[in-house]
């Protein structure tokens, strides 16, 4: 077996990797700002769709006529969906959105595939709280999402909370420290592996902060193979040390972490990241639990920004 100080050289590298993936020249699918406040929304409609020059004309007329926007004349001739005008809207102000059938991650994520509906408003709602009563503390830019069992909604929201924070410009990574039945991967579309757990236990893997292309300021790092002993795995002090040098890359680091039904991993996780929100779900959640999940979180001194209502 490795030992510690092989580790976290490794860890370092894959960061410094990832920080200056992160700061290379945008794409052709991610225009500077001065690009994105250039551009018209007829002329992302009409590249969006591919209008033909007798279409715009169509479209042109049709607006001249009635007094409306070109957006809302396209629409009306039926040459383009709502969809289509929200995403070239999205697109003028700089707003990471995934609209129908452009999605290619899970459409359980609502921040980037729904972002006005009212479960991401709920998500962006929780998010300005945690900016005002955690982020605002320029030390402390890591915080677990944790719940008392499976089932809870824990991952969904910490994907979609990080989602928004990236929404923001705010350079974001998600972690996925369940080691024991992990879930974020799935949500991006990512391998499982490599991930966390290869860091903790020493071994030199690379690619295991990724990028995700819908969201340029959004990164994950994967759960990585699941190991014998998770527990052990994130009580070593390379945890920390990982975490101390994500948050000096990252303006915030979302960690998703084991039901507190499976072992203490998630009370140990929020005590490494400073602060912590718990996730409870309507009709599912059982009280004791929760108190027994608080009481292991203030054994381990770790903030509990607040409580989670899940309803769905």
């Amino acid at each position: 077996m490795a030992k510690f100080r092989d580790s976290v050289p490794d860890a370092t590298s894959v960061i410094e990797a990832s920080a200056q993936m992160r700061s290379a020249p945008l794409g052709a699918n991610e225009p500077a700002d001065a690009d994105l406040r250039d551009r018209s929304i007829g002329d992302i409609l009409s590249e969006l769709r591919e209008l033909s020059a007798e279409q715009v004309e169509q479209i042109l007329k049709h607006q001249r006529d009635r007094g409306v926007r070109f957006g809302e004349a396209a629409l009306a001739l039926g040459l383009v969906s709502k969809d289509d005008i929200l995403f070239a809207l999205s697109q003028q102000f700089h707003y990471p959105y995934a609209p129908g059938e452009r999605f290619t991650t899970s459409p359980e994520l609502v921040a980037l595939n729904q972002p006005f509906s009212n479960q991401a408003e709920a998500v962006r709602g929780v998010r300005s709280q945690l900016l005002a009563r955690v982020f605002s503390d320029p030390t402390q830019r890591a915080v677990a999402v944790v719940s008392a069992d499976d089932g809870d909604g824990r991952t969904w929201f910490a994907a979609n909370l990080a989602v928004s924070l990236a929404q923001l410009g705010r350079r974001t990574l998600l972690v996925d420290a369940d080691l024991r039945s992990p879930g974020v991967h799935a949500l991006f579309g990512l391998n499982l592996a490599p991930g966390l757990s290869g860091i903790l236990s020493g071994r030199a893997e690379t690619h295991v902060i990724q990028q995700i292309a819908a969201v340029p300021d959004l990164c994950v790092m994967a759960s990585g193979t699941t190991p014998p002993n998770p527990l052990e795995l994130i009580e070593r002090p390379a945890f920390g040390l990982l975490f101390k040098e994500l948050a000096s890359k990252f303006d915030h680091v979302i960690v998703d972490t084991p039901a507190a039904v499976h072992g203490s991993d998630g009370a140990v996780i929020a005590s490494k990241c400073g602060a912590c929100v718990v996730v409870a779900r309507k009709d599912s959640s059982r009280l004791a639990a929760l108190q027994e999940l608080l009481a292991a979180l203030t054994d381990m001194r770790s903030k509990v920004a607040g409580v989670v209502f899940n309803e769905h």
